[in-house]
């Protein structure tokens, strides 16, 4: 039997697809696609209904969108239009339960992540382009905004407790209940299973986030139950497990050996191994050196960059209506 088997991902849908691959069924979760052929975004909803589902999946029960499109990093305006578009339209999805009716709706933005650290990035730039609107309207009104309607804003970088010796969570708890927001959003960089899936996918999930857990380092969760408010959150697979790029590469290797005549018979005999076997094999093969790494593409800080622009527009456009800020 094999033991302490953990291919890293934040991602529900990957943990959906771990058991596909297996044959296995979840009772309690599903899934449901939809494909924009003509803007190539395939959005994909995972909700997790009953507790035994949660079990199964590793994961709270909730909803978990995951927008994907091979265009995501591209820097290019009329894409990026859209898919802010789009991913506006799924946050709202989530946040509409939320929305206090006739009150003036808060948002707390939390850029999570260490903004030394490129592939771990991606919150605080996310912030950094958020349209900030509580200040003016509480001081001015809502019409110093230019709106009939203006919600509350208000963003913060909290750090990593590496810089702080704080627990992220206690921050934004004590920020919570100080300016007391209808709901905090929360971005972060996640894992992937995949390495197809970096800088190209976006979770959406109103289960609230865990920072550092996709790379084992886990921290305490900002969910509604640790802050009192309901918390989203979205994140983008960033980085990969090295054992996971090894392991894809093995998986390569055999349906090569499955081809050749000569190596036939090797190639089928692995394929033999259940996954969780031949990924810790893959993991006795790199180790000690290359275990618990991670590993990130190499023009990671463009993706950031384009990224964190288009998700910041996505809840700019939500929240305070702008247009595109360049």
């Amino acid at each position: 039997m094999v033991r302490n088997y953990c291919v890293r991902t934040d991602l529900a849908l990957e943990e959906k697809e771990r058991f596909e691959s297996d044959n296995a069924e979840i009772s309690g979760v599903v899934l449901e696609e939809e494909y924009d052929d003509e803007n190539e975004i395939r959005t994909t909803r995972v909700v997790i209904e009953t507790e035994n589902g949660a079990k199964a999946m590793g994961k709270p029960t909730g909803t978990y969108l995951t927008v994907e499109t091979p265009n995501l990093a591209a820097p290019d305006d009329e894409s990026q239009k859209v898919i802010a578009g789009e991913l506006c339209r799924r946050i709202r999805e989530l946040t509409e339960k939320n929305r206090p009716e006739k009150k003036k709706f808060s948002v707390l933005v939390v850029g999570l992540g260490n903004r030394a650290v490129t592939p771990d990035a991606l919150g605080p730039c996310v912030a950094d382009h958020i349209n900030a609107t509580r200040h003016i309207v509480k001081e001015y009104g809502k019409y110093a905004v230019g709106m009939e309607e203006a919600d509350l804003v208000s963003t913060i970088v909290p750090g990593v407790m590496g810089q702080t010796g704080m627990e992220t969570a206690e921050i934004v708890r004590g920020i919570v209940n100080e300016t007391k927001p209808d709901l905090v959003i929360a971005v972060d960089a996640l894992a992937a299973r995949s390495s197809r899936r970096l800088n190209r996918t976006v979770q959406i999930a109103d289960t609230g986030i865990h920072p550092g857990s996709g790379v084992g380092n886990h921290r305490l969760g900002m969910t509604e139950k640790s802050l009192g408010v309901p918390v989203i959150g979205i994140g983008v697979p960033t980085v990969v497990d090295a054992a996971t790029i090894v392991n894809d590469t093995m998986e390569n290797l055999i349906r090569a050996m499955e081809s050749s005549d000569t190596l036939k018979g090797a190639g089928e005999a692995l394929r033999f191994c259940s996954p969780e076997e031949k990924y810790e094999f893959v993991k006795e093969l790199i180790a000690p050196n290359l275990n618990g790494m991670f590993v990130a593409p190499k023009d990671a800080d463009e993706m950031i960059h384009q990224i964190s622009h288009t998700i910041s527009e996505a809840l700019n456009m939500l929240f305070s209506g702008s247009g595109m800020s360049g």
